[in-house]
Parts: C-alpha cells; sequence; structure tokens
C-alpha cells in the first residue's frame, strides 16, 4: 500500500502530465501545433490563419508556451513562435494516428469532406523517396513560399496552389508530378493534382505532408531555392 509521501508524489506526477493533456484539449490550439510543424509563425499570422482574433490565438499561445510546448524569439516589435523540440511533432501524429484508428467519426469527417481518394493513387514516402533520387518525378510543394522558404523536401520546387493555374507553363506535360502540402488533411495537394490533371499532366499527391517526411528523417532543405524542371 503505497505511503502518504508516495501518494503526494504520484498525484503530483500525473499533474504534471496532466499539463500536457490540458494544452492540447482545444482545436485551435491543434490546429496551431499543425502549423507551427511548417516553420514558426508570429500570432498575426496563426490568428489570420485560423480566423482568430488576436487577442484570443495569443492566448492558446500562451497555454502552449506554459506547457512548455512552444518557444518564442522576437525579432523587433514581432514575436515568432515555433515548436519547442521534435518530440512536439511526435506527440501530434500519436494524437493523429490513435484517432485515425479509434475514431470512426474521424473516418467519417474525412470522407464526407474528400470523397474517395483511392482514385488519386496517393504516393507513399518511401517511393516518392526513390523516384525523386531516380529523377522519376518532379515534386512539388503547394503550400506558401514562406513555409517552403522554412523547410521542404529536398528537391522541392515551390509551386504554391493559388499559383498553379499562372505557372502551369513551367511543367512540361511529358514530366510525372507528386504533389505535397501540410499532411494528410491539408487540401492543397489535392487540388493541386486536380488542376494538374485537367490540363493534361500526369499527378499524384504524397500520402503524408512536410512534416511526417521530416519527422522520418528523411532529406530536407531551407531556403527559397526554385529550381528548373528538367
Amino acid at each position: 500500500m503505497a505511503t502518504d509521501a508516495h501518494r503526494e508524489f504520484k498525484n503530483r506526477l500525473y499533474g504534471q502530465f496532466a499539463r500536457i493533456g490540458k494544452a492540447l484539449s482545444s482545436p485551435h490550439r491543434l490546429e496551431m501545433l499543425e502549423l507551427l510543424a511548417q516553420g514558426e509563425r508570429t500570432v498575426d499570422s496563426l490568428a489570420e490563419e485560423i480566423g482568430l482574433s488576436l487577442a484570443n490565438a495569443s492566448q492558446h499561445l500562451q497555454v502552449l508556451r506554459q506547457a512548455a510546448l512552444v518557444d518564442t524569439r522576437r525579432d523587433g516589435l514581432f514575436v515568432h513562435y515555433r515548436l519547442a523540440d521534435p518530440g512536439v511533432c511526435d506527440l501530434y501524429h500519436a494524437i493523429h494516428s490513435v484517432a485515425e484508428r479509434r475514431l470512426g467519426d474521424l473516418e467519417r469527417l474525412v470522407r464526407e469532406h474528400f470523397g474517395d481518394r483511392a482514385g488519386a493513387e496517393p504516393v507513399p514516402m518511401d517511393e516518392l523517396l526513390a523516384r525523386a533520387r531516380s529523377g522519376r518525378a518532379v515534386i512539388l510543394d503547394t503550400r506558401p513560399v514562406g513555409e517552403y522558404a522554412a523547410g521542404h523536401i529536398a528537391g522541392a520546387i515551390s509551386v504554391p496552389v493559388d499559383d498553379l493555374q499562372r505557372r502551369l507553363r513551367e511543367l512540361p506535360r511529358d514530366r510525372k508530378y507528386v504533389a505535397y502540402c501540410r499532411g494528410p488533411y491539408c487540401v492543397y495537394a489535392d487540388r493541386a493534382v486536380e488542376i494538374l490533371r485537367g490540363k493534361g499532366r500526369q499527378a499524384r499527391r504524397l500520402l503524408e505532408g512536410f512534416p511526417e517526411w521530416q519527422a522520418a528523417g528523411l532529406p530536407i532543405h531551407t531556403g527559397l531555392e526554385r529550381g528548373a524542371i528538367r
């Protein structure tokens, strides 16, 4: 039977663990972690992306910071937020994984929103790595340019989905394309594949997104390095 001192320790121990759970109990804070997995962001950027007021976004970020899930750096008048360490991204992916396996409501929600993705033949990471090394595919990063600059799949070309129609002339019809974005629930890559196929290109999407690729230890680059398509 536990002593009073050990019981007190256990209560305090699990109280510390519960701080993480409480910080992750908000849909907005989970979405913030997904966005920060793409690269650091300001409060203004996160608020605009998620559709929150600055005050509300700041409050959510303070909860994440108090749970030691995010860090900050100041650049003049702006405060930039980032994930505290790679383990936070792993935790976020673990939540995704358990929810995908256990929550039927999640499966129905995704199916209702995206429809049947089977026809799109998503490309797993190991296949894309092989294609990239052999030059058998052009990899398109369809996220905003700032996220590409913060980190992208090595060899990928930045073509934000909103710019794709305008830049179709840069994408020869005789090449095969693989588009990727923020993750499996991001629509950018799906939209890019739809546009490319509608314009006579062979295109598929990466099954996962950039954070999963980075977490797997696969090659990445940073900076704006717009390459030529050969």
